[in-house]
């Protein structure tokens, strides 16, 4: 079975134009290095939830969107791999300086799973 990174991460509306620039750059760079599918998804029916939700995630402030992505591995080996070299890539160098990325990545957050049904 495949492996999967997931991220959940706050987006200014005004910034969507520079976050879908940097996210078409780093799903190229992500399956150049191996990954087998890259997705970024905006947030169109995302409710605040009472106890918990992604809006409460990411402490969505006025003027944000939530969006989900996520890049699917052959497998968390494979994923362990191609991480670092992605990380690692000159033309993602601006992912490294908080201060030039479209949105706040203090209240991004992500994690790998480990898919148990796929149909």
């Amino acid at each position: 079975m495949s492996y999967v990174d997931g991220f959940i991460v706050p987006v200014p509306k005004a910034g969507l134009a520079a976050y879908r620039k940097l996210a078409r750059l780093a799903g190229k760079v992500w399956i150049e290095h191996g990954a087998l599918h890259y997705v970024e998804c905006v947030g169109d029916d995302v409710p605040d939830g009472k106890l918990t939700s992604f809006p409460k995630a990411v402490k969505l402030k006025p003027g944000e969107v939530v969006v989900f992505s996520w890049v699917v591995y052959k497998s968390r080996a494979d994923r362990n791999r191609i991480l670092p070299k992605v990380m690692a890539d000159p033309r993602l160098a601006t992912m490294s300086d908080p201060k030039k990325l479209p949105f706040d990545g203090k209240r991004m957050f992500w994690g790998g799973f480990k898919p148990f049904l796929e149909l």
